[in-house]
């Protein structure tokens, strides 16, 4: 038996795969110590108890909380001589090109705990400056004087030579500044590539998470039975076993939203759709992404406007789930998000007591949420307070609540419209030409109006769309990817001269899947070169081999509509990408009968109308229905409009599409 389980801001998702068989469970989450719902969750729907399990897949969002909240490690940071501002200098952009008052985050390690060091490389990694011993002595007792629980360690042109990185971090160990070594956080292994304002803020960014997921990872350890293997989700869609997130935690930051794009790009592909675009609508936010065949990940993100310079899934993130408050702004217009009334108080409808409107208290008064199936009726729905919370927003923009609650919902939609416009149109692609997979607990109950806005022309509606990014965990493969920046024309002397570099990073990829416990016949490798025009500032990621400058022109051709082949094109990087094919589970298949399943009953909808309503176990394959409807499950409420049609499919997928 595997489970996965996914820590939401709201909920708590977990699925067991048993034989071939899955069970679904869903719990409010705890937010103040989040591995309580885990194993609650775990006790509750594991027969015989946790010990029985064979492994633990596991999604949280300690690391993005952490960051966010600015409730990390207090870090220092070393960097060469001169270059002490470098996470306050920056690149000097605009995050915002036409606000007055422009807001920068400020850096997670704060000057006075940023310290430089006596040292210089050049561009080949060769001695300028050797390192002062001395002077690194003399910064190591302030740093002491600060009692840092982690230390990162930025110098110029490390990636090429990491020997006086090393030196430092060997010294800071002997003197016992911190107790372990995975408390001193290096840029050569963190990031081992070029750019050194992007390298220091991943390192930092590293060192600033890496205690608290330790922490977190070591209390989970302990409660959980000895030998249980835990593997934890990564932001680039695969996962890896607790212990490398010591020295990998900023790896699990935005990792959540990736088991979700990887479950629906699994069932969506199972089910014979290869062009997908992802809805994930949990109670907090909603994630957006494209997959055109397969998930490409991007080499550069950014947490709360910090720089995260690693491999992650192309996800668009906005403030918009079930628990997002509505709100009336300065000028008198109403608002949705991104404040969240959470898991505690949550939205006021759930009778936990909270008093805010929110998107769900406007579905509950539109009829969308029903207090007879909310989490299988386990979760009763109090929808006179949800009235109430409206009411006093209505009052505001002298609305009637109704009309409120409708304009919420739309607000809502207008944000999941635009998302889905980021990661579609505004990058070259149609979105009539994809299907829109739904999920999360809030996910189909907008899908349907989103698309309508769009023009995409069907939904997918998985059989357990609140808890895909737990069902994720269970299909993602083990990840590991190891880089080393090259810098080089590429010529065909450079191109053979790199078969060295990529044979020591497939021993590496080896080596740790190794230790992942992958049998070698479910190793996968994938090399590729990162290149670019030289004097461009941006790369594309090309499979490395013979003919790879030409293969570079013809994907800058085909990203951006033209190639420049007489220009000399440059190699940035070698990667090596590494995965461990996991076992499985099974989706079976059944003959799909058509036929018109009746309804359970009905209900008058509050704009008018009549809506149906079905229970999703009782709709088999070749069910098919037409009409404004409402389909209640454990773990999810799905919104048919009155002009799409519905139909089940031999996996159990709802496909709704324009009637």
């Amino acid at each position: 038996m595997r489970a996965g389980v996914d820590i939401g801001g709201t909920f708590t998702d977990l699925v067991l795969s048993e034989g071939g068989r899955l069970s679904i469970h869903k719990l409010l989450s705890t937010p103040t110590q989040p591995e309580r719902a885990m194993l609650a969750g775990l006790a509750e729907l594991v027969p015989g108890g946790i010990a029985t399990l064979q492994q633990v897949a596991h999604g949280s969002t300690v690391a993005t909380n952490a960051i966010l909240e600015r409730k990390g490690a207090r870090a220092a940071l070393l960097t060469t001589a001169g270059f002490r501002d470098l996470l306050f200098i920056g690149r000097q952009d605009r995050p915002d090109l036409y606000a007055l008052h422009p807001r920068i985050p400020p850096p997670l390690i704060p000057r006075e705990r940023c310290y430089e060091v006596p040292e210089r490389l050049d561009f080949r990694g060769e001695t300028l400056l050797d390192l002062d011993e001395a002077a690194v002595d003399h910064v190591l007792d302030a740093v002491a004087a600060q009692g840092c629980d982690a230390i990162a360690v930025c110098f110029l042109f490390s990636y090429v030579n990491d020997a006086h990185e090393q030196r430092v971090k060997q010294r800071i160990l002997a003197r016992g500044i911190v107790q372990q070594g995975w408390q001193v956080v290096l840029s050569s292994e963190v990031l081992p590539e070029f750019r050194e304002y992007e390298r220091a803020s991943t390192v930092a960014l590293e060192a600033y998470v890496r205690p608290v997921m330790s922490r977190y990872i070591s209390l989970l350890e302990s409660r959980l039975p000895p030998k249980l293997p835990l593997r934890v989700m990564k932001s680039d869609g695969g996962v890896m076993r607790a212990g490398r997130v010591r020295q990998q935690a900023i790896h699990t930051a935005l990792s959540g939203p990736a088991a979700g794009v990887i479950g629906a790009w699994h069932l969506a592909r199972a089910a014979g759709w290869e062009k997908i675009i992802t809805l994930d609508m949990g109670g907090t936010s909603t994630d957006v992404a494209l997959v055109d065949e397969q998930p490409v990940p991007r080499p550069e993100s950014s947490i709360d406007g910090l720089p995260l310079r690693l491999r992650m899934l192309d996800i668009e993130t906005i403030g918009a789930g079930g628990g997002s408050i509505g709100r009336v702004d300065a000028g008198g217009a109403l608002r949705v998000g991104p404040e969240s009334a959470g898991a505690d108080p949550g939205p006021a409808v759930y009778g936990r007591g909270g008093t805010l409107p929110t998107l769900s208290d406007a579905n509950a008064l539109l009829g969308r949420l029903d207090a007879e199936y909310m989490l299988g009726g386990a979760l009763a729905l109090d929808l006179p307070a949800g009235k109430r919370a409206l009411a006093g927003l209505a009052g505001q923009i002298n609305f009637s609540p109704l009309e409120t609650a409708k304009g919420i919902v739309d607000i809502a939609t207008v944000h999941i419209d635009r998302a889905i416009r980021r990661v579609s149109v505004a990058r070259g692609h149609d979105p009539r030409d994809f299907t829109l997979v739904a999920f999360g607990g809030a996910g189909p109950l907008h899908a349907c109006e989103a698309a309508t806005r769009l023009d995409i022309p069907r939904v997918l509606v998985p059989p357990t769309p609140g808890v895909l990014c737990a069902l994720g965990l269970l299909l993602a493969d083990v990840a590991v990817e190891f880089s080393r920046s090259v810098m080089q024309e590429a010529t065909d002397e450079t191109l053979a001269s790199l078969l060295d570099i990529q044979d020591a990073l497939l021993g590496q990829a080896r080596a740790e899947l190794e230790r992942e416990g992958i049998a070698a016949g479910d190793r996968v490798f994938v090399v590729s070169l990162d290149m670019r025009y030289q004097g461009q500032a941006y790369e594309l990621s090309i499979p490395y081999s013979a003919a790879a400058a030409d293969d570079f022109h013809a994907a800058h051709e085909r990203t951006y509509g033209h190639a420049m082949r007489w220009r000399t094109v440059e190699i940035v990087s070698l990667r090596v990408a590494g995965r461990g094919i996991s076992e499985k589970p099974e989706f079976a298949r059944q003959a799909a009968q058509q036929h018109i399943p009746a309804p359970l009953g009905q209900k008058s909808s509050p704009l008018g109308g009549t809506i149906n309503l079905y229970k999703r176990e009782l709709l088999l394959p070749g069910a098919e229905f037409t009409g404004e409807a409402l389909v209640f499950q454990l773990d999810s409420t799905i919104y048919v409009p009155a002009d799409w049609a519905a139909r089940v499919d031999s996996l159990g997928n709802l496909l709704l599409s324009r009637d």
